[in-house]
């Protein structure tokens, strides 16, 4: 599967478990490191990890590893599949640590 049709599923998944905010940066011509930053918010702890559970569980299903998972209960999830991370917040450290602003000169991707 091409990264963008991924990038795009796994924020369709996100969006059906009630995930706010989505948002996808196409950041490939910015980084060397990976292709689509997925940016999305929860509302508390367990919906921040039920999210982060839903992702694994749709990317695992398609054969993609888990190269890293970062960050459990602390209010901001990074899951790394290599050409895609996922990022998954509470409003306060999304806001906190702005990945928007940061990665403002990338390409966001419609849905």
């Amino acid at each position: 599967m091409v990264n963008k049709q991924l990038a795009l599923r796994i924020a369709d998944k996100l969006d059906s478990k009630k995930g706010e905010d989505i948002l996808i940066l196409d950041v490939s011509q910015n980084t060397s490191y990976a292709d689509y930053f997925i940016i999305v918010t929860g509302n508390s702890d367990k919906q921040i990890g039920a999210l982060s559970d839903e992702v694994s569980e749709l990317l695992y299903q398609e054969g993609v590893k888990l190269l890293n998972l970062e960050g459990k209960n602390t209010g901001w999830i990074l899951l790394d599949y290599g050409d895609i991370i996922v990022h998954i917040f509470s409003k306060e450290q999304r806001a906190h640590y702005g990945l928007e602003k940061l990665w403002s000169d990338s390409t966001i991707i419609e849905r």
